[in-house]
């Protein structure tokens, strides 16, 4: 028997989900009160959102960002986690196959305190202030074996820690281990002693993976053993700028240990803060030293 229009049983009906019109429901999105069914509903802190709301983010009333996988130190899961690695192993190659082909390009390149010696007036060097030795000799090269040997290293500890710190922590551990290499090199080498490489940032990557290692209850015993012998080398050969090696290993482990151990709530501030200071420690070095030289 029909009913006519505006009959109480036509006014009880239930709304239609939004997304599936033939579905009756009771539900709405708590975020912008659409109607969803049982297949539409995504459980949120309070009530039940809609797909749409989730995937914008509203839902949460955060950005769409802030619900992305995250590495364990809190940076950003990437598609391809060596991309900076490659990048820096590729500034590396392109720097080594530059200074093949032109000796005066190293020469302004390199680490140097003051050149030349007394009694000489100096013209060169970071005491002239040129700082920008500090960061040009942790990708300079000059022999096959070092470029060789430092961009396996990079290649073999840098892709495992881009992928476990972030693209952006794992360059400032980078750049902060090698910074620190090169200002240790400058206040303890001899100010005439050129120096160059990587190596700075490669010690600051074993100490970083040592203490990552450490974290995730990993066998210690492979990286002991591979930075013992690293060490070995530092103080058993001639012409290795140990300074380098000891710094940038200090400054690895400090900051490692930031970005692994820092508290979730501030983690962010911890590991960047970390950062800074062992910065202003880089500076620091290097104008003492520079006044004394000058």
């Amino acid at each position: 028997m029909d009913q006519p229009a505006g009959s109480p049983q036509d006014a009880q009906s239930l709304p239609v989900c939004y997304r599936h019109p033939d579905r009756e429901t009771g539900i709405r999105c708590t975020r912008c009160e659409r109607p969803i069914c049982p297949e539409c509903m995504v459980s949120a802190s309070v009530g039940f959102q809609c797909p749409d709301c989730v995937r914008g983010g509203s839902g949460t009333g955060h950005a769409p960002s802030a619900a992305q996988p995250r590495t364990l130190a809190g940076g950003t899961i990437a598609a391809d986690p060596r991309l900076l690695t490659k990048i820096l192993i590729g500034i590396n190659l392109a720097v080594f196959i530059a200074v093949q082909t032109s000796t005066s390009l190293l020469n302004d390149l390199v680490l140097i305190g003051s050149w030349p010696p007394a009694p000489f007036n100096p013209t060169e060097g970071v005491a002239e202030g040129e700082w920008w030795r500090l960061v040009t000799s942790m990708f300079t090269h000059e022999a096959i074996w070092h470029f060789a040997f430092n961009m396996l290293s990079l290649w073999w500890l840098g892709g495992p820690l881009e992928a476990a710190l972030g693209r952006a922590r794992y360059l400032a551990l980078y750049f902060c281990s090698g910074l620190a290499g090169s200002a240790l090199t400058y206040l303890l080498a001899g100010p005439t002693t050129a120096s160059l490489g990587a190596s700075g940032a490669i010690f600051g990557l074993f100490g970083a993976t040592a203490v990552l290692m450490r974290r995730l209850q990993y066998d210690m015993r492979p990286i002991i053993a591979l930075l013992v012998i690293n060490l070995i080398f530092t103080f058993g050969w001639n012409n290795i700028a140990w300074q380098a090696h000891i710094g940038g290993l200090v400054a690895g482990v400090v900051i490692g240990y930031a970005m692994v151990h820092a508290p979730r709530e501030r983690r962010t501030l911890v590991q960047y803060g970390t950062c800074a200071l062992v910065l202003a420690v880089v500076v620091l070095l290097t104008v003492l030293r520079t006044l004394q030289l000058t």
